[in-house]
């Protein structure tokens, strides 16, 4: 009875919605007839598609900028409030950005980085250096966007990882302090192996959530300049709601989930997420 409601609501929100969708995936469907089953075509259709191959690229390049960014600096930062400071307020603060709904930091930072208008701009032309199209350069418009979500989220991924420290035993530093470790040593002998299975939760629901980028994009880029942001996500809305080709946005989405099974299931195998050398 206690699960009924949950239950309930994951099957009409998720498991139905997932059934139907993999069911469109094989059909040719734009919502003025009924499906038409046409089996394999659409997945076909993907293999031969360039711009889904370029979008996977563009979406794999967001990934890496944003985890490997947001990742590094997350740990430092996580480090040093548990080094120096227990302080609430301090950790209120650095959790303030990822409160802030995404499609309102995107705005303010689409408007701070505009080219006549924004202050990034004005900045650099008032010190004498040439203004940036941050957005409308094919080379920077990703990495832009990438950089504004590593803004966003830092804070959340900062503080599963401080909770992960607080949960290492203040003897095993103590024992490191004794032997006659520093801080470095410390830090790669002690810290790293025992946060691993917090990292590489922090890293699956990282990833997989950073494959899924959309409201960032939308508000910003809308996919351009010519496709050097147009992500996975963007590429099956503008399928599904801009063409109504419902049958191949179903197909991409399935390809995307596969995408995102195969990626979870690789980082939990190679960072052994169920290991904990605490327990050795």
């Amino acid at each position: 009875m206690f699960l009924a409601p949950a239950l309930l609501g994951f099957a009409v929100f998720f498991a139905w919605p997932s059934i139907r969708g993999l069911y469109l995936s094989f059909t040719d469907f734009n919502l003025l007839r009924a499906p038409e089953w046409i089996g394999l075509d659409n997945y076909i259709a993907i293999a031969q598609d360039p711009v889904f191959w370029n979008s996977l690229w563009v979406t794999i390049e967001y990934v890496v900028i944003n985890i490997g960014i947001q990742t590094a600096a997350a740990l430092v930062l996580a480090v040093l409030l548990h080094r120096f400071t227990r302080s609430m307020i301090i950790r209120g603060i650095v959790l303030l950005p990822y409160l802030i709904a995404n499609v309102v930091v995107a705005l303010v930072w689409f408007w701070l980085a505009d080219y006549n208008l924004g202050l990034i701009n004005s900045a650099l032309d008032s010190i004498g250096f040439d203004r940036v199209g941050f957005f409308g350069n094919e080379l920077l418009a990703m990495p832009t966007i990438a950089l504004i979500n590593v803004w966003r989220h830092l804070g959340y991924t900062t503080l599963l990882i401080f909770a992960g420290l607080q949960a290492i035993p203040r003897d095993v530093y103590e024992a490191a302090e004794v032997d006659g470790a520093g801080e470095w040593r410390t830090f790669r002998s002690v810290t790293m192996p025992l946060l691993r299975p917090v990292l590489a939760f922090v890293l699956v629901i990282s990833v997989v959530g950073s494959f899924q980028i959309f409201d960032t994009i939308a508000v910003t880029t809308g996919g351009g300049p010519v496709d050097a942001t147009r992500a996975l996500n963007v590429y099956i809305y503008d399928q599904a709601f801009a063409q109504f080709d419902f049958g191949y946005a179903s197909a991409l989405s399935v390809v995307l989930m596969l995408i995102l099974a195969v990626v979870a299931l690789l980082q939990l195998r190679v960072l052994r997420a169920n290991e904990s050398d605490l327990d050795r």
